[in-house]
């Protein structure tokens, strides 16, 4: 599935490069919101695919984070 090769490669990513990924993909979200009220977005569907990446990044950052306090 789609949805476990990005997981597993954001688990093989470090706290910083997480990071990075998720203002882009901040970034992203905020153009998409902007195109959709402006009536230029042609896919909708990818706001909806853009908010669960950020979940699954914001997830494996605090699951790496709890993993560091425990170790």
């Amino acid at each position: 599935m789609k949805s476990t090769k990005y997981l597993d490669s954001l688990r093989g990513k470090s706290q910083a490069e997480l990071k990075e990924e998720l203002v882009a993909a901040k970034k992203e979200l905020f153009n998409l919101r902007f195109q959709n009220a402006t009536n230029q977005l042609e896919n909708t569907s990818r706001i909806k695919d853009v908010r669960k990446n950020i979940a699954r990044i914001e997830t494996v950052m605090s699951m790496q984070a709890k993993a560091a306090r425990e170790a």
